[in-house]
């Protein structure tokens, strides 16, 4: 399945994101320009390739549902996460949020190769941050390395979960394929505009940093128009 070789990409990512926060943890600017370039990429592959998806579904109602669903999902979650506190409320959090990704990534390949790559890039981008903050986060309270590294790749492995659950909605018709990607459309806006940009707005900025988003966004419509 090609949606589950890409998954690699994400993986790798995370791995390297805890081995580098273990050796040397990046400043709160570094983290910031990464969450600016992260949020400007993931907000890019949204609306460039799942939005006219979902607008060219031809099915005003499953949009709707799809949509309303991924609201109440989205906001579910961030009731939960403020409920739990600590290392496993947060990993609890964090591996919801990679199974969410990985089954936003499994319905962008079925919405088309191109989709599912540049997502691909966009969520590698995202879980690497998640990396790092998961690390730096279990550091606090755990002192094997190793220990946290392998806690770290391990959150990672429900991104491939992720993309198996969406594997059954490539069967389905149309209308419901395009519900289905309303809802990781949701699920995609929240994660840029409630989680990677509140985040990175809570650190030291600047019209430099700030200015990161628009050349994730930028960058990945480029890269778009070259794949054609």
């Amino acid at each position: 399945m090609l949606a589950l070789t890409y998954t690699v990409f994400p993986l790798l990512a995370v791995l390297a994101g805890a081995v580098v926060a273990v050796l040397r943890p990046p400043g709160p600017k570094l983290s910031s320009a990464i969450q600016h370039l992260a949020a400007g990429v993931v907000f890019a592959a949204a609306a460039a390739e799942i939005l006219p998806q979902v607008v060219h579904g031809g099915s005003p109602a499953a949009t709707l549902i799809g949509g309303a669903a991924g609201v109440v999902a989205m906001l579910s979650l961030k009731s939960l996460e403020g409920r739990f506190e600590g290392p496993l409320g947060m990993l609890g959090a964090v591996g919801t949020d990679i199974l969410i990704d990985g089954l936003v990534l499994g319905l962008a390949f079925i919405a088309g190769a191109k989709a599912g790559i540049l997502l691909t890039v966009a969520l590698t981008l995202e879980v690497l941050f998640l990396g790092v903050t998961v690390t730096e986060e279990l550091g606090a309270t755990v002192r094997s390395k190793a220990r946290i590294v392998a806690t770290t790749a391990g959150l990672g492995l429900l991104l491939p979960v992720g993309v198996l659950l969406a594997t059954p909605v490539a069967g389905f018709p149309p209308a419901v394929i395009a519900g289905f990607l309303s809802f990781g459309l949701i699920a995609l806006l929240y994660l840029v505009t409630e989680e990677l940009l509140v985040e990175a707005h809570a650190k030291p900025d600047s019209p430099l940093i700030s200015a990161m988003f628009f050349v994730g966004f930028l960058g990945l419509l480029l890269l778009e128009e070259v794949m054609g």
